[in-house]
């Protein structure tokens, strides 16, 4: 399994939710979602983008440290195994899934991978008014916002405002 392309997907599942004008959407319907999983090998079946929506609910619930996101998580991953191959360039892990859960699956492996090897640096964005997730690769591990040109330059300016109208 691709560790980087499976942290690709993991974002691309996050933040299939946005909101847009206030309203959360849902990306996964429609040509955003088509392009998710075709760039990620899916089935297009109406069972995957049922199952992604379920494993995106979990994960953000996991993420947001939110009440039985873990019980959502492991009955999503009742039906996954990993099968070692032991090769001459080590052990390679084969995913042995149906394949309308194989995406799903391979979201929730780069979520752990992540939350193993980047403790703390997936998070939900600062702006509260925004649900996209962000992996902080920063060197201090302070970044706040999924974008800073987004969500990062309107907090700033709020923060502004409010200073400016307090003083």
């Amino acid at each position: 399994m691709d560790e980087i392309n499976d942290e690709d997907l993991l974002l691309a599942l996050l933040n299939s939710a946005p909101v847009v004008d206030g309203t959360r959407t849902d990306t996964l319907d429609g040509p955003g979602g088509a392009e998710l999983v075709a760039r990620f090998d899916g089935t297009g079946s109406p069972a995957e983008s049922t199952r992604l929506r379920q494993m995106r609910g979990a994960l953000q619930g996991a993420i947001r440290d939110q009440d039985d996101a873990l019980g959502a998580l492991d009955a999503l991953l009742e039906d996954a195994t990993l099968i070692p191959e032991v090769t001459t360039e080590g052990i390679h892990w084969n995913l042995q899934v149906p394949p309308d859960q194989r995406i799903a699956v391979r979201a929730a492996l780069a979520w752990a991978a992540v939350v193993d090897g980047l403790p703390g640096r997936l998070r939900p964005c600062a702006n509260s008014e925004c649900n996209l997730f962000l992996i902080d690769r920063s060197r201090p591990g302070t970044a706040k916002w999924c974008s800073m040109a987004t969500c990062g330059n309107r907090m700033k300016a709020r923060t502004h405002a409010h200073r400016r109208r307090t003083s």
